[in-house]
């Protein structure tokens, strides 16, 4: 009972707020205490009792009051800070402006004339220059994450009435967890940990500002708690970061303990995640450490301990299976759902320490960051909702790809159970790759057309490296070739012929790098010669061209891709597996921004600088000419002719187009295999009167075309490079992914969202 009286004091004091039209003095203490003085208990409690309705019609109506309510009660946090934050009341009173503000911030943000209301200072400003309001508000909030028996268990044991100053109060003492710079492991405490969480999810919600104001130059708020002004900077991002990598959601393994007792860790790490990755969103590249402000990218940038990246990692993979993680009794475990903000993560720290990226590489703990990259990629890949993930799992596959050890430590035997819909095979990580990469070209929703490039290009960058393929990954390899090399398809648009280009790359390089283990893909290629035989004898008139097209006019790829490429390759799915499901009815989508073009995201290298001895006309990718590469690097995509215009609509293919990318199609290494092992292998099976293809195999596996094969391409890599687009990318795609995750409370629900928009599906 007495907690719903105190529900209805607070009820009426928010009716009074928005009903009176005379402004209410910030001198009626009597009145404002009565928003954070009682004790309303939980965030839910607040977002029920304040409709977004009455946010607005005080906004609107009565704009003092809702500016004094603001003032007021970052006025309480600032006094609770002075108070040391020592008793029930102080403790309360902050959790309860926290809750009010949570609540409230979001609508003054959407609203540009309140823009800068807290980048004024407080009505009797003290300081000089005064304070801003923002500045007041996160180093109160930064100075209540360490405060001794509120969010932290006190170092001492002088009582209550002998409280640390919080201006004085070293936070480095106090971080949260053992991890990365700090070694002791502080006892785990529910309450403090709420109240972090609390706390955290009131810097989330002054961070969001950026949703409403994306033109602004950089986030103001993320801006000052990451500078130098905030001295807690550096305990706070150990803070964050220990707890999302030291947290185990299984720990002693109970079976179903998650619903026995409450978790007071998970949302905790929710929030830790997501505020550590919106801290790391800048522009400012890691090769600019002297342009760093950012104090949080800075000291992440200089991690360098093996034993912090082990950490690290080994809390990354653990997260990021967990959810993959099968036991005998269903359900019996906890399973996680913050796989997109730690995949955000993973990719931000790759790109701020390169040593890290390094040290994830140079051991086989990457396969446990590709298995579930790929296992969201295959589930999502049907699931138009969910294209940001498959984005951010190619994104960072590209990244890996760049450097040679990811392709050696694919050839690794894949052992792992975890139940995906892909076809049954015995083999290596590589196969998984590249089964699980035909399964998203062929089934895939039709969004994920602007993808392709990047498989194939993740797959050319590994191909040198492949020793030995399994007959399935082979046969999916050649059935790609088979689909994206029908005229129909090579005319229907100025870069449709690229994904030929890719794959032509991909079969060099594995016969010229990789021939000895894969006679696997050599009888594949023997068996279905016809298909490059077809290519190498495209026909170029035009009359054909116009047949090809007209004949299969109504035909878009992803009806090719889903029916008839599907239907041929039909195979059994691993056990326990289940297909991708389309979205579901009233999933909310944000709608991101279209990525750049491989060719803007990737720069080409040579995987041995050190000992490229060729002439420089015969440094070419995928066998093409300079001058071809150069006009696919200047168009943006990986056309190859510049004179097509840019709408695929207005544009027809011609005589001379075909002409020009037929040419220079790097057919001559596969053609001249064909040549040498074709009639051998016919020779073998007319002598012999073979029909089993084991007994081929045997003898491919023991041939070699040393001195046969025309002189080995070097090998280039297209390495990722970020750029503006990738850049905005990301930042929308991160605020998308916090938008839709925080639903309890829902924080931004239905406001007047500017850097995405929200869809119902």
């Amino acid at each position: 009972m007495g907690n719903a009286d105190t529900k209805l004091v607070f009820r009426k004091a928010v009716v009074q707020l928005t009903s009176k039209t005379q402004t209410i003095s910030a001198e009626d203490n009597d009145f404002w205490d009565q928003f954070w003085s009682e004790t309303v208990t939980n965030v839910q409690d607040v977002f029920t009792l304040v409709p977004a309705a009455e946010i607005r019609l005080l906004r609107e109506d009565v704009p003092a009051n809702l500016a004094t309510l603001c003032y007021k009660a970052v006025e309480k946090f600032v006094k609770a800070v002075e108070n040391s934050c020592r008793t029930q009341q102080d403790q309360n009173t902050v959790l309860n402006c926290s809750r009010l503000l949570t609540r409230v911030l979001p609508y003054v943000f959407e609203e540009p004339d309140w823009e800068n209301i807290f980048w004024s200072s407080l009505p009797a400003g003290k300081g000089d220059p005064p304070i801003p309001l923002a500045h007041s508000l996160c180093s109160a909030i930064c100075d209540l994450l360490f405060c001794p028996d509120f969010t932290v268990a006190s170092n001492r044991k002088n009582g209550p009435d002998k409280a640390e100053d919080l201006h004085a109060v070293d936070s480095c003492e106090y971080i949260w967890e053992k991890g990365v710079g700090f070694a002791q492991s502080p006892i785990k405490n529910a309450t403090f940990e709420s109240n972090r969480t609390e706390l955290l999810r009131l810097l989330l919600t002054c961070f969001s500002q950026a949703i409403y104001s994306p033109n602004q130059n950089g986030n103001r708020w993320v801006q000052y708690v990451t500078s130098a002004e905030n001295r807690h900077a550096l305990p706070m991002l150990t803070s964050l970061l220990n707890t999302v990598c030291g947290y185990d959601p299984i720990g002693m393994g109970v079976p179903y303990n998650h619903l026995l007792f409450a978790d007071t860790s998970e949302p905790l790490v929710d929030m830790c995640l997501q505020i550590i990755i919106v801290a790391l969103d800048s522009d400012v590249q890691q090769n600019d450490e002297a342009a760093i402000d950012n104090l949080f990218i800075n000291y992440l940038s200089r991690v360098h301990r093996d034993e912090d990246f082990s950490f690290i990692l080994s809390g990354f993979t653990r997260l990021l299976m967990n959810p993959l993680r099968q036991t005998y009794l269903p359900h019996s475990t906890k399973k996680v759902q913050f796989h997109q903000e730690l995949l955000i993560f993973f990719w931000k720290i790759c790109e701020f320490n390169k040593k890290f990226l390094y040290f994830v590489l140079k051991s086989s703990d990457v396969l446990d960051v590709l298995v579930p990259i790929l296992y969201h990629l295959n589930d999502s890949r049907a699931d138009q909702s969910r294209i940001g993930l498959m984005h951010i799992g190619v994104f960072i596959l590209l990244l890996l790809s760049g450097e040679r050890n990811f392709g050696v430590r694919l050839n690794k035997p894949y052992t792992t159970t975890i139940p995906m819909d892909i076809p049954v095979f015995s083999g290596t990580h590589a196969d998984l790759l590249i089964i699980v990469f035909h399964k998203i070209i062929t089934t895939g929703h039709n969004r994920m057309q602007p993808l392709f490039d990047c498989l194939l290009t993740i797959l050319v960058n590994v191909s040198p490296y492949l020793k030995t393929l399994s007959m399935v990954s082979s046969t999916k390899l050649l059935h790609l070739v088979d689909a994206f090399t029908t005229p129909w398809f090579l005319f229907s648009s100025p870069s449709a012929n690229h994904l030929a280009f890719f794959l032509l790359e991909i079969f060099n390089n594995i016969i010229q790098y990789q021939f000895d283990g894969n006679s696997n893909l050599v009888y594949t290629i023997i068996r279905k010669r016809q298909v490059f035989h077809s290519l190498a004898n495209l026909p170029t008139d035009y009359s054909t061209i116009i047949k090809s097209l007209t004949k299969k006019a109504k035909r878009n790829m992803q009806a090719t891709s889903s029916v008839s490429l599907t239907a041929a390759t039909e195979t059994p799915s691993m056990e326990g597996s289940t297909p991708a499901l389309p979205a579901e009815p009233g999933t909310l989508n944000a709608t991101l921004p279209d990525t750049p073009g491989v060719m803007k995201i990737t720069e080409r290298e040579s995987a041995h600088p050190g000992n490229l001895t060729l002439p420089a006309e015969l440094v070419t990718s995928n066998g093409m000419t300079k001058e071809f590469m150069k006009q696919s690097s200047n168009q943006g995509d990986c056309s190859p002719t510049t004179s097509s215009p840019k709408n695929d609509a207005e544009w027809a293919p011609t005589t001379e187009w075909v002409r020009s990318w037929k040419e220079k199609l790097p057919l001559q290494t596969i053609m001249r295999l064909l040549q040498v092992l074709v009639p051998q292998v016919e020779k073998i099976c007319i002598d012999k009167g073979l029909t089993d293809e084991s007994e081929i195999l045997k003898f491919l596996q023991h041939g070699t075309l040393v001195g046969l094969l025309p002189v080995p391409h070097p090998i280039l890599i297209r390495k990722y490079q970020s750029n503006p687009g990738t850049t905005a990318w990301f930042r929308t795609y991160m605020w998308a992914v916090i938008f839709l995750r925080n639903i309890d409370p829902p924080i931004w629900y239905d406001t007047e969202v500017k850097l995405f928009e929200i869809q119902r599906m």
